[in-house]
């Protein structure tokens, strides 16, 4: 049986942060003092660099994680349709309200206040009086002609662009499929390269979702033949569409993100704190992570620490109940991306605090017909219920992990599994802090555990340890719940 466990530094704060590699976070030394800091997934942007670039960071990312003896998750993000201004004369332009703007067809052009862009279609899916939104909506114009080859636009409010910036259509059905073919050949490389996460943008509909878990499912039994190598699919929540259809999406999807950038675009920006709390709320009663993105800590790309605003703005975020807050910029190419991951953690503990008084006076046992989830409300209860110090859960899939999270255990839950992927993937869920190498018998698993707890002063004699396993027998899937005592 195997002692010589090292439970991993755990942090005191539950929330799960993502952290996105970049210049300012690609080395092995910075990439090991952001694991220790508080990382738990990191996320790989598509949208910028190839799979080659990709390959590196991801080896990178996971000889860094075995070296320190603390598992990961890596989330790489699909690029998607995404729209954006082609070169403009000068790099640079002012928009103002006195001169009207034209889009014409092609990548390039030599007319004065003239637009192309890398979104072929813009011209044909837009009609008279939608409103084009660019630099992340700073500059918004409204079509007011319109012929086969070109638009001409009024600006509304005036601001400066720049060639290669995004173009956002609010409210425009766009023609354009979710999945291009660059995104088929980057998710056909993720299955092979282990990725633990793939982000699809700019969802519409669950059928989007379907389309890709076709390719992710056909390329691994092509490859491997294994259903865990099929990377968990993360629906990006960027459109109006796909909040229209948020339930069913949540449904299909392994879970979710609020991409609040492009959301915040394509939506009147009163309403984005009540959206977000809308998606949050259909995860969590659905039992999905979810993700909260996009400039929760913008200022910290330049300073050691964010605006007032902004730490409120990630403490309301966890007291909704996010499972992950993500860092985009700010660990990617900002001047401190290990102060912007402190900081960030040391909101979720503070922020904690008050959360486990709201979930005091909480009900947990709710109906459900699920047999997974009813053990694992069970458990959580009975390790709050005689003041448990370890809620052990051994899982091989990772769903019964993923049911304990969705409890919102502030007990300490440490997850072990034999399947890799599944220890990864449980990086995402709150709460869970997965182990490895941990023995694969159901005694075993326990004892080991037990004994890594005592030589690392998470356990003391007369100690109790609630142990959940989720496992697979002969005669079918098996939930067991027990609890042991530490002699």
């Amino acid at each position: 049986m195997t002692t010589n466990l090292i439970f991993p530094q755990l942090r005191p704060s539950h929330t799960k942060i993502v952290a996105t590699v970049g210049p300012a976070s690609d080395t092995d030394e910075m990439l090991a003092k952001l694991i220790l800091a508080g990382v738990d997934v990191f996320r790989i942007n598509m949208a910028h660099g190839d799979t080659a670039q990709a390959q590196t960071r991801l080896d990178r990312i996971r000889k860094v994680s075995q070296q320190i003896g603390v598992t990961v998750g890596i989330l790489v993000d699909l690029a998607g349709p995404k729209m954006r201004l082609g070169e403009i004369c000068g790099d640079v332009y002012r928009c103002t309200t006195e001169i009207p703007m034209k889009f014409v067809r092609g990548k390039t052009t030599s007319e004065p206040h003239t637009f192309t862009t890398t979104y072929d279609p813009l011209i044909s899916d837009v009609n008279i009086n939608d409103k084009i939104m660019l630099a992340d909506g700073t500059v918004v114009l409204q079509v007011t002609e319109k012929n086969s080859d070109s638009i001409v636009c009024t600006v509304i409010q005036s601001g400066t662009v720049r060639s290669r910036q995004g173009v956002n259509l609010p409210g425009t059905k766009l023609s354009i499929k979710t999945l291009q073919q660059s995104d088929i050949d980057n998710a056909r490389w993720a299955v092979g390269a282990g990725v633990d996460f793939l982000g699809l943008s700019f969802v519409r509909s669950p059928e989007d979702i379907l389309e890709l878990r076709e390719i992710l499912v056909e390329t691994a039994y092509q490859n491997t033949n294994r259903w865990s190598d099929i990377p968990h699919i993360i629906a990006k929540i960027e459109k109006p569409e796909a909040v229209e259809r948020i339930e069913e999406i949540v449904d299909v999807t392994d879970g979710i993100m609020i991409a609040r950038g492009d959301l915040g675009v394509e939506f009147d920006i009163a309403q984005i704190a009540v959206v977000q709390k809308k998606i949050i709320e259909t995860c969590r009663r659905k039992s999905k992570p979810v993700i909260v993105a996009t400039q929760m800590l913008e200022s910290m790309h330049h300073q050691t620490i964010p605006t007032r605003a902004e730490a409120t703005d990630v403490a309301n975020a966890i007291l909704d109940g996010t499972d992950a807050c993500m860092l985009s910029g700010e660990t990617a190419v900002g001047e401190f991306p290990l102060q912007t991951v402190q900081m960030m953690h040391r909101i979720a503990v503070e922020t904690e605090k008050v959360l486990a008084e709201r979930l005091a006076f909480t009900p947990r046992l709710s109906r459900t017909t699920s047999v997974t989830h009813a053990v694992c409300d069970a458990a959580v209860t009975l390790a709050d219920e005689i003041g448990a110090a370890i809620l052990l859960v051994k899982t091989q899939s990772g769903k019964t992990a993923m049911a304990v999270s969705n409890k919102r255990c502030f007990t300490l839950c440490v997850g072990t599994s034999s399947n890799i992927r599944a220890l990864q993937r449980m990086n995402l869920y709150w709460g869970i802090f997965p182990l490895i190498n941990v023995p694969e018998n159901p005694q075993e698993n326990l004892m080991s555990v037990i004994e890594a707890g005592k030589t690392n002063g998470y356990l003391n004699h007369g100690d109790r340890v609630v142990h959940v396993l989720g496992i697979t027998a002969e005669s079918g899937y098996r939930n067991i719940l027990y609890v042991h005592v530490v002699d």
